[in-house]
């Protein structure tokens, strides 16, 4: 049945499921003003931070994220049509179950994580002879069709007779207005207004609040960052991550706190819900994203793999050591074989796969700790 459900949600939900591309070559390499003047990749003594476009950053992302085809294909508010029904083979459903994972490995794209633009404060002339000629602002826009957004040449001139290229805030409205993009409004929804986000967030709507956060604005944007914030801070101070999960937001929740360095939270709740192999690609990723932190260091001298890798972040940099450890107590006790395996380029479609079921070791609430 269960199976059957999630075919049947394919065929309903995915024509009314947006999915945001970004073009990455139009926020890096198209651009004539760099969307970022400085560099991260290296720190200060030379050794190379992972970045959230790598491949193994992206890999373990995906891994965490997890796959659960109910809560990808889960039902969509629409206006109400009947019902189709089909008829299928065993064959049949295992073909549409297939489609239906591909699908949904499509929908949980994460979107891009990029450092926030620079102000545009370019002067390009001072015409005192045009002051006061005019009390508007004239806008001068480039609509040529084929030229990308980041290289299209907006100035605007002031009343003063000044000459200035636009701000980011002017350019994202002018370029709506010539070249409108389905879903997003010249000015931002009321729904983007800080108390409405926290009401949002008390309802657990962190993932309808960041779908529209993506149409609306570019993922560099000032705006884009603080709700994005907003939304994972939330979510941290209470401790609900399964909001996320399985979402293309669960990737980007979880490097913002390994960058940050707050990952006892995560932690924690994945040893108390018995996801071990997912504790361990954490604590992987924070080590090849903080490569001279303590934890990476001991890791790599001791070659520790599977719970001396916990253990080590525990004694290193752990604020709950105490529930990490003794949760670590716990599985040496059941004698949990630990191996930590890549995706399957080709999972199994029977309706056992489509659920994950997590025995009870009695790892206390980490709360107590």
């Amino acid at each position: 049945m269960a199976a059957l459900r999630v075919a049947r949600g394919l065929f309903r939900s995915c024509r009314g499921v947006q999915s945001v591309d970004y073009d990455a070559r139009a926020l890096f390499l198209g651009a004539r003003r760099p969307v970022c003047t400085s560099s991260s990749d290296d720190s200060a003594d030379g050794v190379r931070k992972a970045q959230f476009a790598d491949a193994e950053v992206q890999e373990i992302l995906t891994r965490i994220t997890g796959l659960d085809l109910e809560r990808v294909f889960k039902p969509i508010k629409r206006e109400l049509k009947p019902p189709k029904y089909k008829l299928m083979t065993d064959a049949q459903l295992e073909e549409a179950v297939l489609r239906a994972r591909e699908q949904a490995g499509k929908l949980l794209k994460m979107p891009l994580v990029v450092p926030e633009r620079q102000p545009i404060d370019d002067v390009l002339a001072e015409d005192t002879i045009l002051e006061g000629m005019d009390t508007a602002k004239h806008v001068f826009t480039d609509i040529t069709f084929s030229t990308p957004h980041r290289e299209r040449f907006i100035v605007v001139r002031e009343p003063s007779g000044m000459l200035r290229k636009a701000t980011w805030e002017e350019r994202d409205r002018l370029i709506q207005v010539y070249f409108p993009k389905e879903g997003r409004k010249l000015t931002a929804p009321p729904i983007f207004n800080e108390e409405n986000l926290k009401v949002m967030f008390r309802q657990d709507r962190h993932e309808e609040v960041l779908n529209h956060c993506l149409v609306q604005f570019e993922p560099d944007s000032a705006d884009f960052k603080k709700v994005h914030t907003l939304a994972f801070e939330h979510l941290e101070q209470e401790a609900k991550y399964e909001v996320l999960r399985s979402t293309r937001f669960f990737g980007p929740l979880v490097w913002y706190l390994v960058t940050r360095r707050r990952v006892d939270g995560l932690l924690t709740d994945m040893l108390q819900r018995d996801r071990l192999q997912d504790a361990l690609s954490l604590v992987r990723l924070f080590n090849l994203v903080h490569p001279q932190s303590d934890c990476a260091l001991q890791a790599v001298q001791q070659q520790a793999t599977g719970l001396d890798l916990l253990k080590i972040f525990a004694d290193c940099e752990s604020q709950k050591s105490g529930f990490i450890k003794l949760a670590l107590q716990t599985y040496e006790h059941s004698g949990t074989d630990i191996v930590l395996t890549a995706p399957q380029s080709k999972p199994g479609i029977s309706a056992q796969h489509l659920q994950t079921t997590h025995g009870e070791l009695g790892i206390p609430d980490y709360r107590s700790f």
